[in-house]
């Protein structure tokens, strides 16, 4: 996704010279070209992420369309009052960008994990949140933020993430992306997950279990009218994200379900548990350990349809003896 967030930035960058890329002294590997290219469009401000949200929201109030660039926690968690002080308060045309977010960074352990940010980055005030699934969206919600006034946050992976979508996408904020269609479970993911999610439902289909998965590559605005459709439609929701189950895709769901009163619905959150990770190990294993892999998944999933089931078999048992 990294990949394709600085190809994106870069075609836009050569366009409008009031695009700037401000780094924590980071990612050279990937930004060296964009630095070269537009020496005047680019900004490493050391290790100061505090610092470095204060003068990116001078910039933007300038007249820049400022993207910070940082690993998971350091541009929201480690300078969160700056973001929520300098930026959003002001209406600061700052794009924070964050990479390597969930477990990406797996060994280097929990001030690495990148967990907590949906849920703190969505309670801000004018702050619009991206969650891409994969490279395609990622080129769309770049292109996205950049049209966007005001403040955004893009959540992206580290590297290597698999192409989901075989061709462009009409990426639209706000609206999330049908990747496959069902009616017996609707399986909303976010982020990285993604793809885990078409392979679950690919798996599932083997076993005539026709599953809907929807692309909510933003988390705010959230799609509503999705989430209430698939909800009547199926009448199983479970929402899939590499963070915390506290209020990030499942919880801004919960919300939307919770106060909708639709009756029948069940619903799940699959996510991280709110604790820090003790476990050590890359991505894949640790999502493994928490249930997120594509087995862990389909056996959650599989407990979830029985469940649901049995309920509907025992609402029609009693409407029939009434």
């Amino acid at each position: 996704m990294r990949t394709a967030f600085i190809k994106t930035l870069t075609e836009i960058a050569a366009q409008d010279p009031q695009v700037m890329l401000v780094t924590g002294d980071l990612g050279f590997g990937v930004v060296l070209d964009f630095a070269k290219r537009f020496p005047k469009q680019f900004l490493n401000a050391g290790i100061a992420e505090q610092n470095i949200a204060g003068l990116s929201a001078g910039l933007a109030l300038s007249g820049k369309v400022v993207f910070i660039y940082s690993i998971g926690n350091f541009p929201t968690l480690r300078c969160f009052e700056q973001v929520r002080n300098d930026i959003c308060y002001h209406n600061a045309n700052v794009k924070v960008v964050a990479i390597g977010c969930g477990c990406a960074y797996g060994a280097l352990g929990s001030t690495h994990h990148a967990t907590e940010d949906l849920a703190v980055m969505r309670a801000l005030p004018q702050m619009t949140v991206l969650s891409p699934g994969d490279p395609v969206e990622t080129e769309g919600a770049v292109r996205a933020a950049v049209s966007l006034q005001g403040p955004c946050y893009l959540r992206l992976g580290r590297a290597g993430e698999p192409v989901v979508h075989k061709g462009p996408v009409p990426f639209k904020v706000g609206k999330a992306l049908m990747v496959r269609n069902g009616l017996d479970l609707t399986l909303i993911a976010t982020g990285g997950m993604l793809c885990t999610a078409v392979n679950v439902a690919d798996r599932l289909r083997d076993h005539e279990v026709k599953v809907r998965v929807l692309s909510m590559h933003t988390i705010r605005p959230l799609d509503v009218d999705a989430v209430l459709t698939a909800a009547r439609e199926t009448g199983v929701v479970v929402t899939l994200e590499e963070h915390s189950i506290i209020g990030g895709l499942g919880g801004a769901v919960a919300e939307v379900l919770s106060e909708s009163g639709l009756p029948g619905v069940s619903f799940k959150r699959l996510g991280l548990p709110s604790t820090f990770i003790k476990q050590v190990g890359d991505q894949d294993y640790l999502r493994k350990v928490h249930g997120l892999s594509e087995d862990g998944i389909l056996t959650t999933l599989q407990q979830i349809l029985e469940t649901a089931r049995a309920r509907r078999s025992e609402h029609r048992r009693r409407l029939n003896v009434a």
